[in-house]
């Protein structure tokens, strides 16, 4: 069976903004979108929560997706699929990332992501809104980050078109919940796997 791997942070883990829990598999965009594609594919869901993509986590390098990321590779002969969704944590105040980290950080994940998937597909970080500031995750972003995330966009997408890998700008379709403006609700969920499903 060919295989999706959907590697990225909790809005691939499945986290639910009104429980602070994980969905179930029959909610999570990564199980519908194993269902949507009728058994032509195996879905591996590859989200953790409070994962980065371009900045050392303190929590260690299962969280460090710069680091992590190569060792994940290595346990994969051959991805049919990769679904890259990462960078919003990294949006964080604390990290203060720059335009260029971003950039050259996302350059090499899609580069070591060539060398084990036939295709790539791209998606760009939350775009923030100012609820964010007043949510459970307030304390972690600021204004700068909302900012920020409306910059990484297009960062991600020129870089998408650089090295020939689909973007899905999932900002087009959802938007966070108002709850706590970076996770989304159960139908935000079910609209990506079926916008993702056409995009497969």
């Amino acid at each position: 069976m060919k295989k999706i791997v959907c590697y990225g942070d909790s809005n691939t883990f499945g986290f639910n903004p009104k429980e602070g829990t994980r969905y179930d598999e029959n909610t999570r965009w990564t199980s519908i979108l194993q269902k949507e594609l009728k058994g032509e594919y195996q879905v591996i869901n590859e989200g953790m929560c409070d994962r980065t993509g371009f900045v050392d986590n303190p929590n260690g390098v299962l969280f460090s997706g710069s680091k992590h990321f190569p060792e994940f590779l290595s346990q994969y002969e051959n991805i049919d699929i990769l679904i890259l969704w990462i960078g919003t944590n990294d949006l964080m105040y604390q990290y203060n990332i720059s335009s260029e980290t971003i950039a050259i950080g996302l350059e090499n994940l899609i580069k070591l992501s060539q060398t084990k998937a036939q295709k790539i597909i791209i998606i760009p970080p939350v775009i923030l809104h100012e609820n964010i500031l007043k949510g459970y995750f307030g304390d972690r972003f600021d204004k700068i980050s909302i900012k920020k995330s409306e910059e990484a966009r297009i960062i991600y997408e020129k870089l998408a078109q650089m090295y020939h890998c689909k973007f899905f700008n999932v900002n087009k379709f959802v938007k966070p919940s108002d709850i706590d403006g970076l996770h989304y609700d159960k139908n935000s969920h079910k609209i990506i796997a079926e916008k993702l499903t056409s995009l497969i």
